[in-house]
């Protein structure tokens, strides 16, 4: 089941994302780490209820951001549709004991079938050139890669930006 995040799952997602951070640390994956994501940020995604949450029996496995609102950091790339109408997905996370079994393609249709409710002409989301996986994954769901963009607090190489137009 997927449904929006409340402030009583904060505490699960953070041990998700630290899960997450630590085995990717593990494979010399250094996109996330002890300053990012932090629960400021999850915090603020919940009161603007762009953050949800996919249960497993019960139990939350796995989140993702689904917002309509346009990062600084995004301005300057050239994208392939107008900044008209876009949606942005930010921080996929599946606790590592669920990795590889379907969840996050799951939380990837779900954004896919609520941009095209909401009337976004296309998704765009950014993930770390250092992370083969992720690469691989996105482009799998029909994602083009564009330009890199930076964040110097979490590595000297680049992430790379995708859209999917819809």
């Amino acid at each position: 089941m997927i449904r929006k995040a409340n402030s009583n799952d904060l505490r699960r997602i953070i041990d998700i994302t630290k899960a997450c951070a630590k085995l990717m640390i593990s494979k010399n994956i250094f996109q996330w780490n002890e300053f990012y994501p932090k629960l400021e940020t999850f915090k603020k995604d919940v009161i603007n209820q762009s953050l949800y949450v996919i249960e497993n029996n019960k139990e939350v496995i796995g989140c993702l951001v689904i917002s309509d609102h346009m990062d600084e950091f995004y301005y300057k790339v050239k994208w392939l549709t107008p900044n008209t109408k876009n949606g942005y997905l930010h921080r996929l996370a599946i606790h590592p004991d669920y990795q590889l079994k379907g969840f996050a393609k799951k939380l990837m249709k779900y954004a896919f079938n609520f941009s095209k409710e909401n009337g976004f002409k296309s998704i765009r989301l950014d993930t770390f050139s250092g992370n083969p996986q992720n690469n691989i994954f996105y482009q799998s769901l029909d994602f083009k890669k564009l330009e890199n963009i930076y964040f110097r607090e979490q590595s000297e190489l680049p992430f790379y930006c995708y859209e999917k137009v819809l």
